[in-house]
């Protein structure tokens, strides 16, 4: 089995995968960090989604191996020195989440939103941003307003 190192959460790692792994396997089944969720296995619902050198990757397609040497965040990095990060702080605040399922890989792709587009973003834009994330619970509303909240104090 091929060895592959990479950084998740600025800790360096590594561990011996087959060559079909997927990076949401690795990250939950080797590393033990289960805030990136597998809703679909097709990369329709986003409940995977981690940030792989600054972008937004579904990681439920995307191979490990293929990301031997990446930079990896997971929903479990956002956090710094005991502070939720502003996205998760809106999350909270704006009751962004019921089941929680979709939350992780809706933050992650919020803040990856952010981060391409800046702080100033529209309901229209947000909704559009987030179509390959499903929520089966919110009606998006609640989300959509949190982002925009998380996003200006991003």
């Amino acid at each position: 089995m091929p060895a592959i190192s990479m950084k998740v959460n600025g800790q360096a790692v590594c561990g011996d995968v087959e060559g079909r792994t997927l990076l949401v396997e690795f990250i939950r089944d080797k590393l033990g960090l289960t805030g990136t969720h597998v809703g679909c296995d097709t990369s329709q619902c986003g409940a995977c989604v981690v940030h792989v050198n600054g972008k937004a990757v579904k990681s439920c397609t995307a191979l490990a191996i293929a990301h031997d040497g990446a930079e990896v965040t997971t929903i479990e990095g956002l956090a710094a020195n005991g502070k939720l990060h502003p996205m998760q702080e809106a999350f909270r605040e704006h009751h962004g989440l019921q089941c929680g399922f979709c939350t992780p890989g809706m933050i992650m792709a919020a803040v990856d939103m952010v981060n391409r587009l800046g702080k100033k973003l529209d309901e229209d834009t947000i909704r559009h941003e987030l179509e390959g994330n499903i929520c089966r619970c919110t009606g998006y509303h609640n989300i959509v307003a949190a982002v925009k909240a998380g996003a200006a104090n991003m």
